[in-house]
């Protein structure tokens, strides 16, 4: 089951330019903001279409390089087959984009419930996870 990304409707996103949000552009580097970080409570990442996966990597280099803690949160073009990914590389939530509906986000996370390789969220691999318990 699904206990890490949050799933938003359009609705339920509220943009109201409060100091402690950041919306990213998906060109910009992350890795230019690193000294404000500190401020930071969410970073809007934006996909301006679905093809364009530039936020991806936004994403993980905020996780794992930068080490930020707070929500990380997918905007724009945003589809249900794209929320496994999105969770993987680093997001805590993501913003449906309108007219997409959320009761399918679930199945998604139910076929792809564990994976081999580590992530930014879990960058343990399960081969190494498994051994451990094994021992």
């Amino acid at each position: 089951m699904n206990k890490t990304l949050r799933i938003l409707s359009a609705e339920e996103h509220v943009d109201d330019g409060e100091p402690n949000v950041l919306q990213l552009a998906n060109d910009a580097d992350p890795l230019a903001i690193e000294v404000c970080l500190d401020d930071v409570d969410r970073i809007d990442l934006d996909f301006p279409k679905f093809t364009d996966g530039r936020a991806y990597s936004q994403a993980f280099l905020l996780r794992r390089r930068l080490g930020f803690k707070g929500d990380i949160r997918a905007t724009g073009d945003v589809l249900i087959d794209q929320l496994v990914q999105m969770q993987r590389t680093g997001f805590s939530s993501a913003v449906l984009k309108e007219g997409v509906d959320a009761s399918a986000a679930q199945r998604q996370f139910d076929r792809f419930a564990t994976y081999y390789q580590g992530d930014a969220v879990q960058s343990t691999p399960h081969f190494a996870s498994a051994a451990s318990k094994a021992a």
